[in-house]
């Protein structure tokens, strides 16, 4: 019974020290697509979903691909979004935990991008099938940055 005398000063404890709130997000991503693209909404709740913050900039496809040039995305890495992370540039459905990764490492390098629209990848329906190739870009060059 001494439990429950308790109970109202632990919550009132709890409330002023923030336990229970949710956790700043791990960094704030600029994602560039189109209106009707309804994958590029499935890979912002991916990145929602492990500890992102997304903020959507929809636009006409031929202002997602002059952001595509503004940003210099290699047209073979080219897929339907482009997201702005931090000091990198991220182009495509690639997975949270390789953007983990990039932002832990912090590599002298432009960006990543994945190429396409890969089945199974965030946001994209069905199962994986294939290795999926993530690529650094850097001075205009691309290089294998992670196979997953």
């Amino acid at each position: 019974m001494k439990l429950f005398k308790f109970l109202p000063i632990l919550g009132l404890a709890l409330l002023i020290t923030g336990c229970g709130t949710s956790a700043a997000p791990k960094e704030t991503i600029t994602m560039y697509k189109s209106y009707t693209c309804g994958c590029c909404t499935g890979w912002k709740e991916h990145m929602e979903s492990n500890g992102y913050k997304v903020d959507v900039v929809n636009m006409e496809m031929k202002d997602l691909h002059a952001v595509k040039r503004k940003y210099k995305i290699p047209k073979t890495l080219e897929s339907c979004h482009t997201s702005i992370i931090g000091d990198y540039i991220v182009e495509g459905h690639i997975p949270s935990k390789v953007i983990d990764k990039l932002l832990t490492e912090k590599p002298a390098i432009y960006g990543i991008g994945m190429g396409g629209m890969p089945q199974g990848s965030p946001g994209m329906p069905g199962r994986k099938k294939e290795t999926w190739n993530v690529y650094s870009i850097k001075g205009g060059k691309i290089s294998l940055y992670e196979k997953l």
